[in-house]
C-alpha cells in the first residue's frame, strides 16, 4: 500500500498560519463580546445607582430649565 500524502514545509506553515489566525481571532472576538456585555452590567449598576438616588433626593420642577 503507498502513501500518497506528503506534508512539506510549505503545507505545515499553512496549516500552523491556520490555527495560530483562528486562535487570533478567537481571542480578539471574546475580547470585544467581553466588552460589550461588561459595558451593559456597568450601565445596569449605574442605573440602578441612579434609580436609588433619586428616590432619596426628592427632585422639584424648574420652569426655567425647560
Amino acid at each position: 500500500m503507498k502513501l500518497l500524502a506528503y506534508l512539506d514545509p510549505g503545507s505545515s506553515t499553512l496549516i500552523i498560519q491556520a490555527v495560530l489566525g483562528g486562535a487570533a481571532g478567537a481571542a480578539v472576538l471574546f475580547k470585544t463580546m467581553g466588552s460589550k456585555f461588561s459595558r451593559k452590567n456597568k450601565s445596569e449598576e449605574v442605573a440602578e445607582t441612579s434609580d436609588t438616588a433619586e428616590a432619596a433626593e426628592p427632585t422639584t420642577h424648574n420652569p426655567t430649565a425647560d
